[in-house]
Formats: C-alpha cells, sequence, structure tokens
C-alpha cells in the first residue's frame, strides 16, 4: 500500500486511479495536496541549469591551484581535502574560511562551516 506523502508523488495517475473509489478528480486533488505538503525533490533540465548559474567560484589565494580546480572552489558544494601530513589542508581551509566571507564578483559574501577531523 501507499503509506507517506512521498509514496503518493512516486505512485502514477494511473495507478492511483485504479483505487476504487478514487475518480481523476480526486487523483488531481490528491497529487497536488502532495505536492504542496512535501517538495518532490526533481528538478527539470531548465530548473536545474538556472540553479546552476547560480554558483561561483571562490579563489583558494593561489592562481596555479585555481587552474586546477577551474577557476576556484565551487559554491553550494562539500569539497573535502585529504593528503599527507603537512601539507597545508589546514592553511588552505582557513584561506577559503576567510576568502569566503569577503564579498566579490557574484557573491556578496557568506557564511562557513568548517569541519576538521581526523
Amino acid at each position: 500500500g501507499i503509506c507517506t506523502i512521498r509514496g503518493i508523488q512516486m505512485t502514477t495517475r494511473k495507478k492511483l486511479g485504479n483505487i476504487k473509489g478514487i475518480s481523476e478528480a480526486k487523483v488531481d486533488k490528491i497529487k497536488e495536496a502532495s505536492q504542496k505538503l512535501c517538495d518532490h525533490g526533481f528538478l527539470t533540465a531548465l530548473e536545474y541549469s538556472e540553479k546552476r548559474r547560480q554558483c561561483f567560484r571562490i579563489s583558494t589565494g593561489s592562481e596555479e591551484l585555481d587552474k586546477l580546480l577551474g577557476g576556484g572552489i565551487e559554491s553550494m558544494a562539500i569539497t573535502e581535502v585529504f593528503g599527507e601530513f603537512r601539507t597545508g589542508k589546514t592553511q588552505l581551509s582557513h584561506t577559503l574560511c576567510v576568502t569566503t566571507q569577503i564579498p566579490g564578483r557574484g557573491h556578496h559574501g557568506g557564511k562557513v562551516v568548517f569541519i576538521d577531523t581526523e
């Protein structure tokens, strides 16, 4: 059976219509209500393209590293940095924490979450 809003969203209109006592009008109302209650998480290609246009790159402070990364660290993404002891991972992270908060080309400055684990 269908037990969740997500279940309603993932069930086709035809399958919902086959349930006894549910007309096409009721199916439309149920689908519309489920859409309002819970965002389905799917995007059209046009919506995704618009979202990608809002991304920008944050400089690492090194022109050569920025070139390797295609212009810097991408915004709206989680970036993992790993490597050997004393290779500059923490220094890079601290630099990015500062440069992210400074208004620049394409952005107004932002907030940073820095998680350092062993």
